[in-house]
């Protein structure tokens, strides 16, 4: 489900998310993504086979190979490689399965849907947090300038 209340709901009661498929590098939109939320209060579980630490943070593998308890699973990875984990999600006892913008695995969804998870898909967890907790202002979106000229120097 992805009305507003569900959404808030999600956002404020998931508070660690294990982050599937983050980069460590810094302008693909994983990192982008879970450097908000980090900034944002949230615990950021990074799991990516290719690092060791992402974010200041330990990386593992595979979901379960985190030794402590996960509230939302964001995945950033294609939609065909989702349901494998979306089994781990439920195994390790996640309370959401989110696919990220362009990812919707209908199959991923009803399994953790039929275990008692939310399931959010195609949708940013960055983006909707903004939305709807007031963080456009993030990077400069609400720069309180309305002109279509271009700073000589930033205002920061």
């Amino acid at each position: 489900m992805s009305d507003i209340p569900t959404l808030r709901r999600i956002l404020s009661e998931c508070r660690t998310i294990a982050v599937v498929g983050l980069s460590a590098d810094w302008f693909r939109p994983s990192f982008f993504a879970a450097k908000y939320l980090q900034e944002h209060g949230y615990r950021i579980v990074p799991v990516n086979p290719r690092y060791q630490r992402i974010l200041d943070q330990d990386c593992y593998p595979t979901l379960s190979a985190i030794p402590f308890p996960v509230d939302m699973v964001d995945v950033f990875r294609k939609t065909a490689d989702v349901l494998p984990i979306a089994q781990q999600a439920v195994e390790i006892g996640a309370k959401c399965l989110w696919q990220q913008l362009g990812v919707v695995n209908e199959e991923a969804q009803a399994l953790v849907r039929g275990h008692g998870l939310d399931s959010v898909t195609d949708r940013c967890v960055k983006i909707e947090h903004a939305r709807l907790f007031g963080g456009l202002n993030w990077v400069g979106v609400n720069t309180r300038i309305v002109s279509a000229r271009r700073p000589r120097q930033l205002p920061y």
